[in-house]
């Protein structure tokens, strides 16, 4: 048995069988549960690691060959593989309280597997090739079924499917060298087409824009699984690149710019979430802000605090995203709309939704006691130390996350005296969210717990970090 095959082929399999189930509640729970399972497996039997169970000695073998391409997970892949099923489980017990399990939960997992493929595939450029099906498939998820697909989707597929050719053609360019530049003008044309290429991979501003029109159209839920998993994933596929050619890696200027394009991005987003007048397109500022705060930790000099920082913000990011998408669809079916004008006085009927989107937005602000305020801390103070302009326009982006969350509240507290309190939330969605808070406090107040899983993630990089 080969890692590829339990952490991606099975995972495509089992996707399959889940699109013919007759119940939606069968496909959330196999679906949560295969995924637990995987991440199971990859913490006790890691790829490429021999383990004695009494008598039995087992080894999963790292690489399988398909296609004429290889394709390896080794024991340093084993982390991610724990991280990316775990949050695939989680985000799929969600669909007991936000619904929608038939669509999002097959094709989920099948994005998540080609995603892990895509970190696995050698030579690995096709990593790009397998982004592209990854966001083909997501494009039945996010599409309303009947109807015209809207603004936000197009610009998403066609800014995502742009990204493509840059960076292929950028790795045609550089296929002969890797060790160093041979050839400065070669050199030059291949950065300014990476530079493109990740600028719509990772909707680098102002190319965010189908994010907040996505954010009005689709179903919230599933807005989120997609902002939290492709800019993840694209995100590695980048520090791989930067990993491979040494040219990159140590270029003058690279930190540099990564910090200026994040800082653009995190003020850009938060001050736009202040002045908007939409629930969804606040979450869509913040998820973009989310992005800007993970190229703010790579552009750290000190690589290995960058990467680790980097990962640690994945949990408490899955966490608020997923608090805070279930909070929102459960508005959404009372105020379908989910502007400020139409869902004024909602706090009354539904108070857990709203204290689950209001505390998710404060998480992902860097509100202390929550799960990212730790390491937003310590990317804070390391930023600081950097330039303390950037870490005041941090402290200005995270203020306009804060008026964003607290106009949120205001509004949906707005009810005539006489209206009765109630909660129409089903247990279900109490539970969900609930744990989810509870989870957000408890990694807030121990961060770390997570250090002796996260401390090795660097190691997937053969350069960086070490």
């Amino acid at each position: 048995m080969t890692a590829p095959a339990i952490w991606i082929i099975f995972p495509l399999v089992f996707a399959v069988f889940l699109l013919i189930l007759p119940r939606e509640r069968w496909i959330t729970l196999l679906g949560a549960a295969f995924c637990l399972l995987l991440a199971w497996l990859a913490f006790w039997l890691p790829p490429d690691t021999a383990q004695r169970f009494g008598p039995i000695s087992v080894r999963i073998d790292a690489t399988l060959r398909l296609f004429g391409r290889q394709i390896s997970l080794t024991s340093a892949d084993q982390t991610v593989l724990i991280l990316v099923y775990s949050v695939a489980s989680f985000w799929f017990f969600g669909t007991l309280a936000a619904g929608n399990a038939r669509r999002i939960i097959p094709l989920g997992l099948a994005i998540v597997a080609l995603l892990v493929a895509s970190l696995a595939v050698q030579p690995f450029l096709f990593a790009a090739l397998i982004i592209e099906v990854a966001v083909l498939l997501s494009v039945p998820m996010l599409a309303e079924p009947g109807q015209k697909p809207g603004r936000g989707l197009l610009r998403f597929l066609i800014y995502q499917t742009l990204a493509m050719p840059f960076i292929l053609f950028a790795g045609f360019l550089l296929s002969g060298v890797e060790a160093g530049p041979a050839d400065l003008a070669l050199i030059a044309q291949a950065a300014l087409l990476l530079a493109l290429g990740f600028a719509f991979l990772l909707s680098i501003f102002p190319l965010y824009t189908w994010i907040p029109l996505l954010a009005e159209e689709a179903l919230p839920y599933t807005v989120g699984f997609v902002l939290i998993i492709f800019p993840t994933f694209s995100l590695i596929f980048g520090l791989n690149f930067i990993d491979r050619y040494s040219w990159l890696r140590d270029s003058p200027g690279l930190l540099a710019g990564i910090r200026f394009v994040g800082l653009l991005m995190v003020v850009s987003a938060g001050l736009w979430a202040a002045f908007q007048r939409h629930f969804g397109r606040i979450f869509a500022y913040a998820a973009v802000a989310e992005t800007g705060i993970s190229l703010l930790a790579l552009s750290l000099p000190d690589q290995r605090i960058g990467l680790q920082v980097f990962f640690y913000l994945l949990v408490p990011r899955a966490l608020a995203f997923g608090v805070w998408t279930i909070s929102i669809t459960i508005l959404k079916k009372q105020a379908p709309e989910l502007t400020f004008v139409t869902s004024q006085g909602l706090a009354r009927q539904f108070p857990l939704a709203v204290i689950g989107m209001f505390l998710a937005n404060l998480a992902l602000a860097g509100t202390p006691l929550f799960a990212s305020f730790p390491v937003r801390q310590v990317l804070w103070e390391a930023l600081a130390v950097q330039s303390l302009p950037a870490a005041i326009l941090l402290g200005v982006a995270s203020l306009g996350l804060w008026i964003g969350a607290l106009r949120s509240l205001a509004v949906l507290s707005m009810a005539p005296q006489n209206t009765k309190w109630e909660a129409r939330e089903t247990w279900s969605q109490r539970l969900l969210i609930g744990l989810g808070l509870l989870a957000l406090f408890v990694f807030g107040l121990f961060p770390q717990w997570a250090q002796p899983l996260l401390a090795s993630l660097p190691a997937m990089f053969e350069h960086l970090g070490k």
